[in-house]
């Protein structure tokens, strides 16, 4: 995108638990209005770029920065300002079990400093709604399914007002049906809030729904990074293979059209 605002550069990045080595010297960019989602193979580091990037993990060498600031360089109370501009969607939803589905979504008003109680309650409803899921505020997250809980975990993220939405595989443990409906609240929640993010995930017909930007992730490094059809059509054997195999195969990713020319469908409702 030209002239847009850089919001995350990771440069060289590396990172080691142990004798594994997950990433070595990545380097990635992300601008202002991008949707990009992260493909790879399990176990290549995709969930960990995005708690390093978020601050959850330090990297072992390399620099990340946010909105242009170094966040090496940041005091605490500095990097937990850059990170009320940024949600996180975890893989597991994590939503507070003993507290109800509002005390949920307003935590992270609260957390900021929002003390309005109308306001807070304004804000509940309105994310609630957008994720199709009015009228749930009293219940407890154990008293719903696997789908909803998807769907709070996401309107609490939307309750901040992030800049930067991260999800971690938005459509793992759901059925195809459902899969299908949050990657389009995924797409329908970006073009509404104009929101930038980044998506790990293995389901290609989620990241044709959410993303127009596609990285390949292997051996530390981003091996690949363009559009879908310019990643189908990579040079890299390794990438092509991936995609192709986990575009028919649903053992490896949810199920997605496939044309002759090897480019899957978009996934798109009709």
């Amino acid at each position: 995108m030209s002239e847009s605002k850089i919001l995350v550069e990771v440069k060289g990045l590396h990172k080691s638990f142990g004798p594994l080595k997950v990433m070595d010297g990545l380097d990635f960019t992300l601008s202002q209005g991008e949707n990009v989602a992260i493909l790879g193979q399990s176990g290549t580091g995709k969930s960990v770029l995005l708690k390093v990037i978020i601050g959850l993990l330090d990297p072992d060498e390399g620099e990340v920065s946010l909105w242009g600031r170094p966040i090496a360089e940041l005091d605490e109370v500095e990097l937990n300002s850059l990170r009320r501009k940024m949600g996180m969607v975890f893989q597991s939803g994590a939503l507070f079990d003993s507290m109800t589905v509002y005390e949920n979504l307003a935590f992270p008003l609260v957390e900021n400093g929002v003390t309005d109680e109308e306001a807070i309650s304004a804000v509940v409803r309105e994310r609630l709604e957008w994720v199709n899921l009015a009228g749930v505020e009293d219940q407890f997250p154990s008293e719903l399914s696997g789908g909803m809980r998807k769907r709070v975990a996401l309107a609490r993220t939307l309750a901040a007002d992030p800049e930067l939405i991260l999800y971690d595989e938005p459509t793992t443990g759901l059925d195809p049906l459902t899969s299908r409906k949050i990657s389009s609240m995924i797409h329908d929640i970006d073009q509404r809030v104009k929101s930038t993010s980044i998506v790990v995930t293995h389901d290609l017909a989620c990241a044709r729904k959410v993303a127009d930007r596609w990285c390949y992730l292997s051996g530390g490094k981003i091996l690949a990074d363009g559009t879908p059809d310019e990643l189908f059509e990579s040079d890299n054997q390794e990438v092509r293979g991936f995609l192709r195999d986990i575009s028919v195969n649903p053992a490896t990713g949810s199920q997605a059209g496939q044309d002759a020319s090897g480019t899957i469908s978009s996934g798109k409702e009709s």
